[in-house]
């Protein structure tokens, strides 16, 4: 039985509701509770949904449970992590959330340097654990992101040129598959859905926990270098040929912004719409002060925010900048680098940006991430030098279309720059053929093969969905 319908507000559904309510050993939430109206937002403020039951699952037999009861009762099925993917696929109007928020433990062996993960966890609260013992996995730029759509979508962050892609170090998984079981997929059980897994998103079925190899990390050499936005063209132009010699070590984003009113920010620039070269040099400190030494001689910076800090503090550089509540619009893809036309693009869109909030991340890729086999995970497009991330962000529901405008017109201006296609995670809501783009021709056939193996029903299919292959 395939749950594609919304439930109404049956006898038989109230009933059921009842006791699946009884059966959970986390709690069940509908609308009226006290919780309900917070359990039911998501970070992107645009999301407004209102579903007719979440499930705030403790284990694995709350996940089976309330999948079964979904199923049963021909529920839409959406399956919250942290709840902070831009296109707020994590809730459904009247269908069943299956929240997997409360599932947060997490086992580190510092032996085998290896943690074993539950899918609540957000990167902040991982890497917590990780680094109280020297350890770390490339995780997200903020440290309120989910690990597991993060995860499930590939997973790119201050560590990727160094050690690789999220999905990269991904061990093993614990998984639900649509029909109720549960299943370990790794490189040696259920090869095919492992693949899958790395890079496919939540097409699959729900991972309960993931297995992450972790490498040592300690202080990094971390921060910003921060520009006037009249400066920025110079500095790129400066920047894109440094870069060509980077090591797998350095990894950064040039973030187009406006600097806050903050101490740290130089009075003149507060308030102004700035370049900021973010910095994490994930090697010695002093061997990265050497290979930074050319950009902070050029110019100077304004303000020079690089210094050695802890790797969780690095992490959390840009969560005030991203907090929730905020209406969010994203447009993303893979480009070639930074023409002197693609910088004068970059900096006009910027500067007639219509809200103060909104910003442009240029992140350098590569590395680790392109020494993988491009066909040895669903994650495609490794050979991308570079990706753009236009970031709409705006309080006033009612400019709402300016702010959309704004971020498609900066985008369709930036496709003349474009290596193809888009990071799967970037995604809004924007079609098959841009999920399609995410990976390419070759693995997106794979894909829907797999699909059709274990969710021939599109039962897991709020996500940048793959429909299942049709059987020849």
């Amino acid at each position: 039985m395939s749950a594609q319908t919304t439930g109404g507000g049956s006898p038989r559904l109230a009933a059921g509701l009842n006791d699946l309510k009884a059966r959970l050993r986390g709690h069940l939430l509908q609308p009226g509770d006290d919780e309900y109206e917070k359990a039911r937002q998501v970070w992107n403020a645009m999301i407004d949904r209102r579903p007719a039951a979440i499930a705030r699952c403790e284990g694995v037999g709350d996940v089976l449970d309330a999948l079964a009861f979904a199923r049963s009762h021909e529920l839409l099925v959406a399956v919250r992590g942290g709840g902070h993917n831009v296109a707020g696929n994590a809730v459904v109007d009247d269908g069943l959330v299956i929240d997997l928020s409360p599932m947060k433990s997490v086992r580190v062996d510092p032996v085998r340097q290896v943690a074993r993960a539950e899918p609540g966890l957000t990167w902040g609260e991982l890497d917590r654990e990780t680094q109280a013992l020297g350890l770390a996995v490339t995780g997200g730029i903020q440290s309120t992101t989910g690990i597991a759509g993060f995860t499930l979508g590939g997973g790119f962050g201050y560590l990727a040129r160094k050690h690789g892609l999220t999905c990269d170090n991904l061990l093993s998984a614990d998984v639900v598959t649509a029909d109720g079981r549960l299943i370990t997929a790794s490189a040696h059980e259920h090869p095919d859905l492992f693949w899958g897994l790395r890079g496919g998103g939540g097409n699959f079925g729900i991972v309960t926990s993931f297995e992450l190899q972790l490498a040592p990390l300690g202080p990094i050499l971390g921060g910003m270098l921060v520009y006037p936005l009249a400066r920025a063209g110079a500095v790129l132009r400066f920047y894109r040929e440094y870069i060509k010699a980077a090591s797998d070590e350095l990894f950064t984003i040039a973030l187009f912004t406006t600097a806050p009113n903050a101490a740290h920010i130089p009075e003149r620039l507060r308030g102004q719409r700035v370049l900021m070269l973010i910095i994490c040099y994930a090697g010695k400190p002093e061997e990265g002060a050497r290979a930074i030494q050319p950009l902070r001689a050029f110019g100077p910076p304004d303000a020079d925010l690089v210094k050695v800090r802890p790797y969780r503090e690095m992490q959390q550089l840009l969560d005030a900048a991203n907090p929730a509540g905020r209406l969010n619009y994203w447009k993303s893809e893979f480009v070639t680098g930074y023409s002197d036309a693609a910088i004068e693009t970059v900096v006009a869109f910027t500067a007639r940006a219509p809200s103060p909030h909104s910003k442009t991340l240029f992140t350098q890729m590569q590395g680790a991430i392109a020494r993988v086999g491009e066909h040895a995970s669903a994650y495609s497009h490794r050979q991308a030098p570079f990706l753009i991330n236009i970031n709409a962000m705006w309080t006033d529901p009612a400019e709402s279309e300016a702010q959309i405008a704004w971020a498609r017109d900066f985008w369709a201006a930036m496709q003349p720059f474009s290596a193809g296609g888009v990071y799967v995670n970037f995604l809004s809501n924007e079609g098959e053929d841009r999920v399609k783009a995410a990976y390419g021709e070759v693995a997106y056939a794979r894909l829907a093969a797999l699909k059709r193996a274990f969710d021939p029903d599109n039962v897991f299919r709020l996500n940048q969905n793959i429909a299942p292959a049709p059987i020849s």
